[in-house]
C-alpha cells in the first residue's frame, strides 16, 4: 500500500476515534443531566459552547484562509521570481505554470502548494476556537445582564459594565490581535516560500505585494490598537500603584490624556498604513510603527513613571487621598464588609460565677473536641471496618433532648480503594461496596471517664441516644469520597453494612442512575470509561442503573461550573435522611477599584447560592440567598430553571445554613486593613490588625513560632442578645503585636443569618490574645511540669486549640488537653485549662475548671452522665471519692505514672474498707 495511502487512512482513523469520543462525551453528559432533571442546563451550556465554537472557528478560519489566498494571489502576479539560489527541485515544486484566467487552468502535475493554505487554517482555527470555548459564559452574561446599582466614581458607568461588558471587549480585541498576528505569519510564509521576501540579500529585497498586503494588515492592527486603548483607560480602575488599587492621582491626570492621544496617533497611523497600499513605500509603516509604538513607551511608560516619582510621591498623601477613599469604598461594597456593625467590648474584668451560671447556654456548648484528634479518635472507635471512612469532621448544632446543642458530625464513607488488593475485583468496585453509611455524633463538651467522646450517634446501623435525631435512611451513594461509578439494581445484591461474621444486602431503591440495561447503553459506557466489563458482565439487567458524579463537588460543579464552591460541604440530618450543605459562591476579578484576595485574582464575592445534595438519591437543588447580587441574577436569567428561591427550602433544612468559614475569612483578611474610613489613617497603616498566632506544635511548648488563627464555630449569647446562636467567630490583634484589638462574629441562625459584627475593645486597655495566653499557660509551673511529666511517661501530649470565649462583656479563655500514647492512635481528652484575668488553672472538665477558676466548691454546669463519676466537688460521699480516686489511677496507669497510680491505690484502699464494713488494715 502507498505510504500516502497509508498516512490517509490511519489520519482517518485518528479523526475517527477523536470524533467518537467526544460525541459519547457529549451523549453521556446529556444523559446523566436529563436523568438528575437539569436537561436544560445542558443544553443552554451546550448551545453557548456550540455557537461560540463555530463563530471563532468560521471566523478565523476564513479570515486566515482568506489572507493567504491573497498573499498567493499578490505574489503569482509579482514580477519578481525565485531567487537564483533557490532549491530547483523545490522551485519546480512550488513555480505554477501560466494560468489563463487566474486561478483556474491545468497544474503542473505536482500538488501546489497554495492548496495547503485551507488546511493550515482549519488546523489554526480549530486550535484558536478550542481555546476561546471556555468563554462561553462570558457571553452569556454579556446577553443576559443586569445593572449594578452603582457607578464607578471615574467615568460614571453602571458597574454591570465591568463585570458583564469589559471582559467580553478584552476577549474580543485578544482575539482580534491574535488573528491579525497569525495572518501576518501566515502571509510572511506565502511570501517568503515564494520568494517575494529574501533577507539573506543586501539590501533586502521585498515586493511591492508584500508592502501592500502588510500596509493593510498593519492598518487593521492599528485600528484594533486604537480600540485597544480606548477599553484600557477602563483598565486604570485595577491598576496598582502600592498605594491604591484603581485609577490613582497618576492614573487619572497624566494616563487618560495619554491614552486619548495614544488612540488617535493610533488612528492616525491605521489611516497612514492604509494609505500606503497605494504609494507603496516600507519607509511609511516603519515611521507610523515607530510613532505608536514609541510614543507609547514615552508617553504611556516613561513618562507617568518620572510623573509618579517626582511630582506625586513627595505629596503623596494629599494627592491621593482622594482615590484612597474611593479604593475603600468600592472595596468595602466588593466584599460585603459596608454590612459589619461595629459595636464596642469593655472588656471587663467583672465575670463572676453567678455570670457563668447565667450563661449556660455558651459554657454547656464550649468546643472541647478539635477535629484532628476528634477524627482520630472517630476513626479508632467508629469506622468499623478497614473500607470505611471519616473525611471530615462537621460543626453544626441540633435541639436534642429539648435542649439547643452544639455538635460535631461525620459521614462515615466508603472507601473501596482500603479493601485488601485481592478483593478490588471489578465486580466488588462497581457492584457490590457502593455505599457508606451513617454519620457519628457527639457533644462538643462531654466526654466519658476515659476521656473519649460521648456518642448522640454510633455504629451501623446508626443508634439514636440523648434525644439525638433518628435516621431512616442512612445510606450514602453520593459524599466527599465517592469518584468511581457504581452500577446499582443489578442481579446481585449490594453489600449494606457487617453484622457480626455475616453482612446484611439491600437494593438500591432511590432515583438517581442513567438506565444501562440494553445492550447500546452497555456499549456507550463500556466506551466511555474504556471498560468492556459494563458490556460483558451477567450481573446487569434490564433494571440497572449506573451512577455518574457521586463525589459531590464535582457534581455541583459539573451541572454550575460557573460557581465556586466552598472547600467544606458538611452534612445534615434532616427527616430521617442524610443531605449535604454545599456553599457556592459568584466571583469576579472586575471590580473596579476593588483590592484583590491575597490568594488569587478575584476582587468581588457573594455567597449566593446554597447547595443541597441528597445523599442517597443525589438530588442537586441550588438556592439563592442573596437574591441582591447582580451575577447570580444574570445567571438565574441564563438558566431559569436552575436556581429556587431560598423561601422553598425545607424549613429544617433552613435551621442548618451557616456561614461559609472560605467567605469569613477572605472577608476578615480584607477588614484588617479596610476597617480604616479615613485615607490619612489607611495610607499610614496606623490601624492595621492582623489575625492571632497559635502555637504550631502539638504540645503547645514552641512559643517562638505561630500559625495565625482560623475563624471557629461556637454557640454563645451575645452582650445584650437574650438567646444563645449559633456563630462563626475569629478574634483580631493588631499588626505585629500579640494582644487582642476586636473579635469578628457572622450570625448563623435564622432570621439574623449573615450579619457580620465586629467587637472592638478600648484603646487603652489591655486584652490578652491568644499566644500570650499561651504563654502564660507555659509560664504556669504545676501546668507545664505534669506535662513534661506525660511527656516522659510513654506518652504525647497534644494541646487542642485555645478558644476565646466571649461572656456578656467579658472574655473567657478555654484549652483542651489530650492525651496519647505513643504507640497508640487513640487520643483522650484528659485535661481542659481554662484562663481568666490573671488566672490559669487546669482540670479534669471544664466545670471543674471553672469552679476553680471562680473559687467555687460546685461545677458550673452539669457534666454528661458519663463524665459526672469523675466531676470532683459534686458529692463528696464516701463512694463519690472512692470512684474519683479509682478514675485518677486509672489515668496515672495510663499515663506511665506508677507512682501516682500507688498514691491514688493508697488513697482508694481505706474508702473501699469503709464502704465494706470492715475494718481499716494497719
Amino acid at each position: 500500500m502507498p505510504w500516502k495511502a497509508i498516512g490517509a487512512a490511519a489520519a482517518g482513523i485518528v479523526a475517527f476515534l477523536l470524533v467518537l469520543g467526544f460525541v459519547s462525551g457529549v451523549v453521556v453528559d446529556w444523559a446523566w443531566f436529563s436523568s438528575i432533571g437539569y436537561g436544560a442546563i445542558f443544553w443552554t451550556i451546550f448551545d453557548a459552547r456550540t455557537v461560540l465554537f463555530i463563530a471563532v472557528f468560521a471566523a478565523s478560519t476564513l479570515l486566515l484562509w482568506l489572507n493567504g489566498t491573497l498573499a498567493w494571489r499578490l505574489a503569482w502576479r509579482s514580477r519578481l521570481r525565485l531567487p537564483a539560489a533557490f532549491d530547483p527541485g523545490l522551485a519546480t515544486m512550488l513555480t505554477l505554470p501560466a494560468m489563463p484566467g487566474g486561478l483556474s487552468g491545468s497544474m503542473s502535475g505536482r500538488l501546489p502548494w497554495h492548496l495547503f493554505i485551507l488546511p493550515a487554517a482549519l488546523v489554526v482555527g480549530l486550535l484558536i476556537a478550542i481555546g476561546e470555548i471556555s468563554d462561553w459564559d462570558l457571553l452569556l452574561r454579556f446577553i443576559y445582564q443586569v445593572p449594578y446599582g452603582h457607578s464607578d466614581p471615574l467615568f460614571g458607568k453602571d458597574i454591570g459594565f465591568y463585570l458583564f461588558s469589559l471582559p467580553l471587549y478584552v476577549a474580543l480585541k485578544n482575539w482580534m490581535l491574535l488573528i491579525l498576528f497569525l495572518s501576518a505569519l501566515m502571509a510572511a510564509a506565502v511570501y517568503s516560500l515564494h520568494g517575494e521576501i529574501d533577507l539573506d540579500l543586501k539590501p533586502w529585497r521585498i515586493s511591492y505585494a508584500v508592502i501592500v498586503h502588510g500596509s493593510a494588515l498593519l492598518g487593521l492592527y492599528f485600528a484594533v490598537k486604537a480600540w485597544s486603548y480606548m477599553l484600557d483607560r477602563f483598565l486604570l480602575l485595577y491598576n496598582d500603584n502600592g498605594v491604591v488599587v484603581g485609577a490613582g492621582y497618576t492614573d487619572v491626570h497624566v494616563e487618560l490624556p495619554i491614552l486619548w492621544l495614544l488612540v488617535v496617533l493610533s488612528a492616525a497611523a491605521a489611516i497612514v498604513a492604509w494609505a500606503n497600499m497605494r504609494l507603496r513605500t516600507y519607509r511609511l509603516l516603519i515611521v507610523s510603527a515607530v510613532l505608536v509604538w514609541g510614543g507609547s513607551f514615552i508617553f504611556a511608560d516613561l513618562f507617568p513613571a518620572l510623573f509618579e516619582r517626582f511630582y506625586v510621591k513627595p505629596s503623596e498623601l494629599q494627592l491621593e487621598a482622594p482615590y484612597i477613599q474611593r479604593n475603600i469604598a468600592l472595596t468595602r461594597d466588593a466584599y460585603n464588609l459596608q454590612q459589619i456593625v461595629v459595636k464596642p467590648f469593655p472588656a471587663e474584668q467583672g465575670l463572676t460565677f453567678q455570670s457563668l451560671q447565667d450563661n449556660r447556654g455558651t459554657i454547656d456548648n464550649n468546643r472541647l473536641w478539635d477535629w484532628q484528634p476528634l477524627m482520630d479518635t472517630y476513626a479508632q472507635l467508629q469506622e468499623i471496618r478497614t473500607y470505611y471512612r471519616f473525611l471530615d469532621v462537621d460543626v453544626d448544632r441540633y435541639q436534642i433532648g429539648g435542649s439547643y446543642q452544639q455538635v460535631t458530625l461525620s459521614a462515615r464513607e466508603l472507601a473501596s480503594s482500603l479493601l485488601s488488593a485481592n478483593a478490588q475485583t471489578w465486580v466488588n468496585l462497581h457492584l457490590l461496596f457502593t455505599h457508606g453509611s451513617g454519620v457519628v455524633m457527639s457533644p462538643v463538651t462531654q466526654k466519658s471517664t476515659e476521656g473519649l467522646p460521648d456518642f448522640y450517634l454510633k455504629d451501623i446501623p446508626p443508634v439514636a441516644s440523648e434525644g439525638a435525631p433518628a435516621i431512616t435512611e442512612p445510606r450514602i451513594y453520593f459524599g466527599e469520597s465517592t469518584s468511581d461509578y457504581v452500577i446499582v439494581k443489578g442481579s446481585t445484591p449490594e453489600f449494606d453494612y457487617p453484622k457480626g461474621k455475616d453482612n446484611v444486602y439491600a437494593r438500591y431503591d432511590g432515583a438517581d442512575g442513567i438506565p444501562i440495561g440494553d445492550a447500546a447503553w452497555k456499549t456507550l459506557f463500556a466506551w466511555y470509561f474504556n471498560d468492556v466489563n459494563i458490556l460483558l458482565s451477567s450481573y446487569l439487567t434490564s433494571e440497572s442503573r449506573i451512577m455518574l458524579h457521586r463525589n459531590i463537588q464535582n457534581r455541583v460543579q459539573t451541572i454550575a461550573p460557573f460557581l465556586h464552591l466552598d472547600r467544606d460541604p458538611y452534612i445534615v440530618i434532616s427527616g430521617g435522611r442524610l443531605y449535604w450543605m454545599q456553599d457556592a459562591y459568584t466571583t469576579s476579578d472586575w471590580f473596579p477599584y476593588a483590592q484583590p484576595q491575597p490568594s488569587g485574582n478575584a476582587n468581588y464575592i457573594r455567597n449566593s447560592v446554597k447547595v443541597i445534595i441528597d445523599a442517597y438519591n443525589g438530588t442537586v437543588a441550588f438556592y439563592v440567598t442573596d437574591p441582591a447580587d447582580p451575577i447570580v441574577t444574570t445567571y438565574r436569567r441564563i438558566f431559569p430553571t436552575l436556581f429556587k428561591p431560598f423561601d422553598a427550602m425545607p424549613p429544617d433544612l433552613q435551621k442548618h445554613i451557616r456561614y461559609p468559614e472560605d467567605l469569613f475569612t477572605i472577608q476578615a483578611s480584607q477588614y484588617r486593613a479596610y476597617h480604616m474610613d479615613a485615607p490619612e489613617v489607611f495610607y499610614n497603616r496606623e490601624d492595621l490588625w492582623q489575625f492571632p498566632r497559635e502555637p504550631t506544635s502539638p504540645d503547645g511548648n514552641n512559643a517562638s513560632s505561630g500559625t495565625r488563627m482560623t475563624p471557629y464555630y461556637m454557640m454563645m449569647r451575645l452582650p445584650g442578645e437574650k438567646r444563645t446562636e449559633f456563630f462563626l467567630m475569629l478574634p483580631m490583634a493588631p499588626s505585629q503585636r500579640e494582644n487582642m484589638i476586636a473579635w469578628l462574629a457572622a450570625r448563623c441562625d435564622l432570621p439574623d443569618y449573615g450579619k457580620l459584627i465586629v467587637y472592638e475593645f478600648p484603646k487603652d486597655k489591655l486584652v490578652y490574645g491568644p499566644f500570650q495566653i499561651e504563654a502564660r499557660i507555659n509560664q504556669n509551673t504545676e501546668i507545664s511540669q505534669q506535662i513534661s511529666l506525660w511527656n516522659q511517661m510513654g506518652s504525647r501530649v497534644i494541646r487542642g486549640n485555645l478558644l476565646v470565649v466571649p461572656i456578656e462583656n467579658s472574655l473567657l479563655y478555654v484549652s483542651p488537653l489530650y492525651l496519647r500514647a505513643e504507640s497508640g492512635q487513640l487520643p483522650e481528652l484528659k485535661r481542659v485549662i481554662a484562663a481568666y484575668g490573671d488566672r490559669v488553672v487546669m482540670e479534669n472538665t471544664l466545670p471543674e475548671a471553672l469552679a476553680a477558676l471562680f473559687k467555687q466548691a460546685a461545677p458550673v454546669a452539669a457534666p454528661s452522665a458519663s463524665a459526672s463519676a469523675s466531676s470532683v466537688g459534686a458529692t463528696d460521699t464516701p463512694a463519690h471519692v472512692a470512684l474519683d480516686h479509682y478514675n485518677k489511677a486509672i489515668d496515672r496507669l495510663k499515663a506511665g505514672d506508677w507512682s501516682g497510680f500507688g498514691t491514688e491505690l493508697d488513697a482508694l484502699r481505706p474508702l473501699l474498707e469503709e464502704l465494706s464494713g470492715q475494718p481499716a488494715a494497719h
